[in-house]
């Protein structure tokens, strides 16, 4: 069973999901098929399939339906079972390594097997898996646009011959018709064979055929040009959608400065290496992820995190691709390939995020299922019943009957929670929140308890200096002092008292003779002083602490701060407090949070008096000195308890609780947040995107309903129309494309900047 592959392809010209659907079934009956996902807002599909599938004659099938299709790339052997995220992998991700994703492969084929059946052109197209496909482009350049053109002119040419000659205007209007309907017909019949019978192209043949054999050929006609209209502009907002997830793509530049033996020549992006170093000039966009190894600058990185102010950065900070550098020339070396950049990621996990279903779509999925077959019963009846039992007209009833054929189509109904979903995605990874798929952001809004860990996730995740106490000597000397031991040290003290001197404008003397006494602290002789800095308890062992000196420590570390001292020469002279200081927008995140209703905790494995003195600030409830499986029981008691419980944590050491959670998000662990435990992740470390989140699904779902009651509420006053004759065949397609065109509007409201 371990030959299980999956193939992604592209699929152009997809505009709702009754497209969706109709590719669906039919691949699903391919030989050697066993999963099929196809994203209309993605445009892609991906196949599961094993090494009997004959990868071309899927590819033909689809286009066969009518639609453009190129592989995209195979994406390596699939496990045959595949576990969700259980207790035991998390992933050691605290080494910050840019590479060791499984989710970011889909994009090179690591996996030739199967490759006979591949166009050459797969290896070449979408080798970052950003070939836009056909559905790019003008609107009126494209296979429906022409289409629709054309129809329209042969509309208005047969109004013409009809008026000058009218004994040929039957003949003529039933032309028109033609030139719209054949295509339409023969995509009906396609999708019949492939297993959809009712598909809209069906009921729209039957309904202009029907309404030509009843001699409404100028109907006939109008409403072949209106649908392939409706079409059109569905395509146009599906690109929308499907653009706005693309734009972030297109930051990231063509061309980098690529320096090779101390001279630099400028190469394609795409072709960086890992590890290879490129210069950046003032003003010029970032062209891979990497680290700084030269140069300070204000990097803007707006574009990628929604993070308005510029953001300084030096030596050994990471920088992201499609960033903006500021005002100094850069040295970067590259930690990510192109195709594993953090833009390509996030671009990529919102395509696969689209391709998975909602609850909700599922459901209506199936309602659509029996609706649209229910429809065409209806229609008949209201066809033949009248006119067989009551003595109506038949070629009135029967084009009521084709009116109601129409307006039966559940087009707008299918795309009503797709569409929303997709913008809701789109809109969430421009701002650095992601969210695997439809389920999640559903489950994101029924929250109703949300457990968060405390380092890295509600705190900064790296010491501060809090405190400068000054017993015999001033502040600005004591950290002087303490900065001059702790040069070349990268213990996290040491660079919370190193970054203090430097934010202070400080420059430390240089120290001679350093060496650490294990446990204990450092010492080393300093301007021809014996200094030493260490914990009160091995200060404590040289020289006695006045009560005064031990009631400001105490007073220090109730605050859940670690205090250093400084002796000199035998005398105290100072103490250093440090802390992990809470997230600057910590509290109001948390507040937002109480505000909508959400209880807030903070699971940590911290001690206890460091967790209760940051839970205090924030205002959290606080539970400490917890073992990974501490986390998880508290989850599952919280969820016996009623509540919906999301965890928020860095996915190293909290994976279990993750996976245990409703909606595990992962946050803090930079851009390699443990996206393999997580269903969720905030790329930026702000705890007030968590408020945010919750807040997209809930208007995501508020949209879904509008959307649903648009659809529906307006088929049903068509339908009372029809059937009293107030309306005929024009507005029943108005109502079918119209209805699909103002949900889809209506879902891109979703796009607007998150604020």
């Amino acid at each position: 069973m371990s030959d299980v592959k999956e193939t992604r392809f592209r699929v152009g010209g997809m505009d709702c999901a009754s497209c969706a659907s109709k590719i669906d079934t039919a691949v699903r009956r391919m030989p050697g098929v066993s999963d099929v996902s196809v994203s209309v807002t993605a445009g892609t599909m991906r196949v599961q399939h094993d090494v009997t599938s004959d990868l071309e004659a899927i590819r033909k099938k689809v286009s066969g339906l009518g639609y453009a299709v190129t592989p995209a790339a195979v994406i390596a052997e699939k496990p045959a079972a595949k576990h969700e995220h259980g207790p035991g992998c998390s992933h050691d991700h605290d080494h910050g390594h840019d590479h060791d994703h499984s989710h970011d492969h889909d994009d090179h084929d690591h996996d030739h097997a199967g490759h006979e059946h591949k166009p050459k052109a797969a290896a070449i197209e979408g080798l970052h898996g950003h070939d836009h496909g056909p559905s790019e482009g003008p609107w009126w350049k494209g296979k429906k646009g022409r289409l629709t053109i054309f129809a329209g002119a042969a509309l208005v040419i047969a109004y013409g011959l009809g008026h000058l000659f009218p004994a040929i205007e039957t003949y003529a209007f039933i032309i028109a018709m033609f030139v719209g309907l054949v295509p339409i017909a023969r995509r009906a019949i396609m999708a019949a064979l492939a297993g959809t019978p009712f598909s809209i192209e069906m009921l729209m043949t039957i309904a202009a055929v029907g309404a030509v054999v009843i001699n409404a050929t100028e109907e006939a006609a109008a409403v072949v040009f209106l649908f392939l209209v409706g079409e059109l502009l569905e395509g146009v907002a599906a690109g929308k959608a499907r653009d706005s997830i693309r734009s972030l793509s297109a930051l990231v530049p063509k061309t980098a400065l690529l320096e090779e033996n101390g001279r630099t020549k400028e190469v394609p992006a795409e072709s960086l290496a890992v590890g290879a170093v490129i210069l950046v000039r003032p003003g010029d966009r970032i062209s891979a992820d990497g680290v700084i190894i030269d140069g300070e600058s204000a990097i803007d990185e707006a574009p990628v995190t929604g993070e308005s102010t510029p953001v300084n950065k030096e030596i050994g900070d990471t920088v992201f691709a499609g960033t903006v550098n500021g005002d100094a020339a850069l040295r970067v070396r590259v930690t990510a390939a192109a195709a594993d950049n953090t833009i390509a990621r996030v671009v990529k996990l919102v395509e696969e995020a689209q391709e998975s279903k909602a609850p909700t779509e599922r459901f209506i999925d199936r309602f659509s299922r029996y609706y649209t077959p229910g429809v065409v019963v209806v229609a008949a009846l209201v066809a033949i019943i009248p006119p067989l039992f009551f003595g109506g007209v038949w070629s009135e009833w029967v084009y009521k009957g084709l009116a109601v054929l129409l307006i039966g189509c559940p087009c707008a109904l299918v795309i009503s929670t797709p569409a929303a979903i997709a913008a809701s995605l789109s809109a969430g990874a421009r701002r650095g929140l992601l969210m695997k798929g439809g389920a999640v952001l559903e489950g994101l809004g029924k929250l109703t308890a949300i457990a968060f860990d405390k380092t890295g996730t509600l705190t900064e995740g790296k010491p501060k200096v809090t405190d400068i106490v000054a017993f015999a000597q001033p502040a600005d000397e004591v950290l002087r002092l303490a900065a001059a031991l702790e040069a070349g040290s990268s213990h996290p003290l040491a660079l919370a008292i190193l970054g203090k001197a430097a934010e202070d404008g400080i420059v430390p003397p240089v120290a001679s003779g350093s060496r650490a006494l294990g446990g204990k602290g450092v010492t080393a002789t300093v301007e021809g002083k014996q200094v030493f800095l260490g914990s009160p308890k091995a200060v404590a062992e040289q020289i006695t602490l006045s009560d005064e000196v031990q009631v400001a420590t105490a007073a220090l570390n109730d605050d859940g701060k670690t205090v250093s001292m400084l002796v000199v020469d035998g005398v105290l002279v100072g103490a250093i407090a440090m802390r992990d200081e809470p997230r600057a927008d910590a509290a109001a995140g948390l507040k937002a949070l109480k505000d909508a209703g959400i209880k807030t905790i903070m699971l940590t494995g911290d001690n206890a008096r460091t967790a209760k003195a940051v839970g205090a600030e924030l205002g959290i409830e606080v539970r400490a000195e917890l073992m990974p499986e501490d986390k998880q029981r508290i989850v599952g008691e919280l969820q016996r308890e009623g509540y919906v419980v999301g965890k928020i944590g860095d996915g190293i050491n909290d994976a279990p609780a993750l996976a245990a959670a409703n909606v595990g998000i992962a946050m803090g662990g930079g851009t390699d947040v443990a996206l393999e435990t997580a269903d969720a992740a905030i790329l930026h470390g702000r705890v007030g995107d968590v408020a945010l989140m919750t807040d997209l699904s809930k208007r995501t779902m508020r949209n879904i309903v509008q959307n649903i009651v648009l659809s529906l509420g307006l088929k049903g006053v068509f339908l009372v129309t029809t059937i009293v004759g107030i309306t005929g065949l024009w507005p029943a397609i108005l109502a079918d494309t119209g209805a699909t065109v103002l949900v889809t509007l209506n879902a891109l409201r979703l796009l607007r900047p998150i604020k």
